[in-house]
């Protein structure tokens, strides 16, 4: 009853019959008038735009009981008694419109959180902010063909799959009789992080066991983006689990999307939940789990490395892609395209070459992100160029073709998995080291590129190029490492994209030169001669003691030292401490701990 009084301005009242607003001195009058008409109108809507006759009459006839014992000049409790006879039809009026009165209310929140618990019964969501998401992906797969190349939404996302028979390239993860496959279709889900690059289908995982959960009823999903979340938007929606799992007995997903952005603190605050299973954590990251999320985080989950899609699988899903959008494809079987490039008559049709569907299967870098929103691209310019044209003659739909250029000319280029901060980046290096410590000159240059193509900066390059001049080629080799360090101080002058054939130059030249780790180990051995010595480290035996002092003379610094070049042949002298005397680090091995 409040929720329908306070729809009203402040300081009215709302007639329960023709849902004006009138000061609480003229109510009661107006009521006596509004009801009394009401009763004699025979027409089916006032000019009020009241309820059908039915409704009304039965509205009627319970005011008119109320009004009956009261006079013209009723009582207040008599005027909230005949809101309380009317409250069915205020119910019916929203009910009918479906919409709340525009004014404000200062019980607006409770009509808002009723009607997203209704919401939430039926759709097995919690946040609106999900449910319209889901709703929009729901009706997105209800579209026409041609509606989904001109929705203003990316068609990754618009064909985002809701089943594990439509997610493609992952079957060592999900594949049948995988164990993670047999614990979704049982409903019982571990908290997972999902680890993989772009577009491999990270998002896509999380959404469909979020679809199998909220068809069985087994758990709500909670959707949280690291990049805009707050420390307080998860513990509201961990507080909102906590209830949930308390009145309805029913599990919390939160599916925490790149989780990496979030700093350690920010992590800690899942600990305990995911301990006691308050909520089902699944987190996804492009970045290395060992690095990037807390150990103690890490060991409540189970890592599940999603690998980059493969051409196979970038051609299935660009399949399922062209047949939604009814497009044809060329230079295929006729009986495999039946099905598709249904129009109404009227409709274009639109052609794609399958030349063309290969070159961004095999341009897009495993990325299925990237492939679709190309194809997306690709194919709404196409049909954008022939709009103006008028349309083919003799009534017949016009057609149009999408070349291998044209999805050439939308990539520009391969699109290179390559993050100067990341993983991949200490992947690509380490593989141009060990591809020059091999002597593999094609190798090295492959991952020189991959590095230069992908944004490295040169100079990185360069420095590890002269580092490995003395690590791996040595003293085998005496030029190499000033043909790093010229290289290094080129790139410094002329940058990119000149240095780069200076930096090919440099790697081919250092995976063709004799390899030494002499100098290298030597060292080694000496770091770890220092490190396991026990005790006191050994005195500077006197003899190799400057003695610029008279006193330091009279303690012994320098007494005995043989000037090597006042000798003809070699000079017979010691120049370690005693207890290392015997001691060679090109052949020593250092004894266990």
């Amino acid at each position: 009853m409040a929720s329908d009084m306070t729809d009203a301005a402040p300081g009215s009242v709302q007639c329960p019959v023709c849902f004006k607003d009138f000061t609480a001195d003229t109510i009661n009058g107006h009521l006596d008038v509004c009801l009394l008409k009401s009763d004699t109108d025979s027409s089916p809507s006032t000019a009020h735009g009241s309820e059908p006759p039915v409704k009304k009459t039965r509205m009627t006839s319970e005011t008119a009981a109320t009004t009956s014992s009261s006079s013209s000049s009723s009582s207040s409790s008599s005027m909230f008694s005949m809101f309380h006879a009317n409250k069915g039809k205020v119910s019916v009026q929203n009910e009918r419109n479906g919409l709340f009165t525009s004014k404000q209310s200062p019980t607006g929140s409770v009509n808002k959180g009723l009607k997203r618990l209704l919401t939430e019964a039926e759709l097995g969501a919690e946040p609106v902010k999900n449910q319209r998401a889901g709703q929009t992906v729901k009706a997105a797969h209800d579209l026409s063909p041609r509606t989904l190349l001109t929705v203003h939404k990316p068609l990754a996302d618009t064909l985002r799959p809701n089943t594990l028979e439509e997610y493609f390239g992952q079957s060592k993860v999900v594949g049948q009789q995988t164990l993670l496959r047999s614990l979704l279709d049982s409903q019982e889900i571990p908290s997972l992080i999902l680890w993989g690059p772009p577009g491999c289908g990270k998002t896509t995982l999380a959404h469909i066991i979020a679809s199998n959960s909220k068809k069985k009823g087994a758990a709500r999903f909670v959707t949280l983006s690291a990049t805009s979340a707050s420390v307080n938007d998860v513990r509201e929606t961990i507080k909102q689990a906590q209830n949930e799992l308390r009145l309805c007995k029913r599990k919390t997903i939160l599916f925490i999307d790149e989780i990496h952005r979030f700093n350690k603190s920010q992590q800690d605050t899942f600990l305990p939940h995911v301990e006691c299973g308050t909520v089902t954590l699944i987190g996804a990251t492009t970045e290395n789990p060992s690095f990037q999320v807390n150990a103690a985080l890490l060991s409540r989950c189970r890592v599940l490395v999603l690998e980059k899609l493969s051409v196979e699988a970038m051609g299935l899903i660009l399949d399922r892609a062209v047949a939604r959008l009814g497009i044809k494809i060329l230079g295929r079987d006729p009986a495999k395209n039946k099905d598709q490039g249904q129009t109404d008559g009227n409709e274009t049709n639109i052609f794609i070459e399958q030349k063309a569907l290969d070159t961004i299967a095999y341009l897009c870098d495993g990325d299925a992100r990237t492939a679709l929103n190309s194809l997306q691209l690709a194919v709404q310019a196409q049909v954008s160029l022939a709009r103006p044209n008028a349309s083919a003659q003799n009534g017949s739909p016009q057609e149009i073709l999408v070349t291998e250029e044209h999805i050439k000319e939308g990539l520009q280029r391969s699109h290179i998995l390559y993050d100067k901060a990341g993983e991949e980046h200490y992947n690509c290096i380490s593989a141009l080291h060990k591809s020059m410590r091999g002597s593999h000159e094609n190798a090295s240059l492959y991952w020189l590129g991959r590095m230069l193509e992908g944004g490295e900066d040169p100079l990185y390059v360069a420095r590890r190029l002269v580092r490995f001049a003395s690590e791996d080629v040595g003293l085998a080799d005496p030029a190499a490492l000033p043909q790093a360090v010229s290289a290094f101080q080129a790139c410094h002058f002329i940058g990119m994209p000149e240095c780069e054939v200076i930096l090919a130059q440099c790697v081919v030249y250092l995976a063709r030169a004799p390899k030494s780790v002499e100098i290298y180990m030597a060292y080694d051995n000496v770091k770890a001669c220092l490190r396991k010595h026990k005790g006191p480290l050994p005195p500077v035996p006197l003899h190799l003691r400057n003695a610029p002092t008279k006193l330091m003379k009279q303690l012994g610094y320098a007494k005995g030292y043989k000037y090597n070049p006042a000798f003809k042949g070699p000079v017979e002298q010691e120049y370690l401490p005693e207890e290392l005397r015997d001691v060679n680090f090109f052949r020593w091995t250092p004894a266990g701990p």
